[in-house]
């Protein structure tokens, strides 16, 4: 995570009616915050990467109701969103993404060992077939932009068309957010607790070994 704020995210009390409309695209969100404040809360998770959209409202309402569906109202279970949306966090080095995933990872009942295999991605005791084929779609993905003749008919016999489609299209969301929450260099909100030292560490060295590719030989 970048030390400066490239881009000031703009705080509740400064939103104007336009800005609320245009969050309002990610309903979720943004009455989770306001919610939030409304208890006492001063700086609640989330509230400043919709405090740098509300730089610009109109990208912000496009962005967001997409968002909102690949996150929140996709065909998929809330179990493989998560696992997606935090192997493509890790993968782009997004230190904002994952450690807020992490909470909602955890709400959905991923395990200690589910999260390690977010930050690895190597074939362990335990893991099950789909959580495996998920994680190595999404490497795919990252290392070649595409899913290969292998591991797509394999994706077929767990998920439906749009299933796959919701799939495909969660990981880019989340890769396009990756980018532009790195470059932006957006701070952890004040309450949410930040990754430990060698988490984070694991996190920013990972390009030393990542351009070998994952091995994913068991499945």
């Amino acid at each position: 995570m970048n030390d400066t704020e490239r881009i000031k995210h703009i705080p509740p009390d400064d939103w104007s009616e336009e800005i609320i409309a245009a969050l309002g695209a990610f309903p979720a969100g943004l009455n989770f915050i306001l919610r939030s404040r409304l208890e006492g809360e001063k700086n609640p998770r989330g509230e400043n990467v919709l405090g740098a959209f509300a730089r610009h409202p109109a990208l912000a309402k496009a962005f967001l109701t997409f968002n909102a569906h690949v996150a929140v109202n996709s065909s998929l279970s809330i179990r493989v969103r998560e696992l997606v949306i935090l192997r493509v966090s890790w993968l782009n080095c997004s230190e904002y993404e994952y450690t807020q995933h992490l909470i909602l990872a955890r709400r959905a009942g991923l395990t200690d060992q589910d999260i390690e295999l977010t930050q690895v991605a190597r074939s362990a005791d335990g893991v099950s077939h789909q959580d495996g084929l998920v994680l190595r779609a999404v490497d795919e993905l990252y290392f070649d932009t595409r899913i290969s003749d292998k591991t797509w008919p394999l994706l077929q016999q767990h998920f439906d068309v749009q299933q796959l489609m919701d799939f495909l299209f969660l990981a880019g969301c989340y890769t396009t957010l990756a980018m532009v929450l790195n470059s932006m260099g957006l701070p952890l909100e004040s309450g949410v607790t930040p990754l430990d030292p060698e988490t984070r560490e694991r996190l920013y060295v990972k390009r030393n070994w990542i351009s070998a590719g994952p091995e994913w030989n068991s499945l």
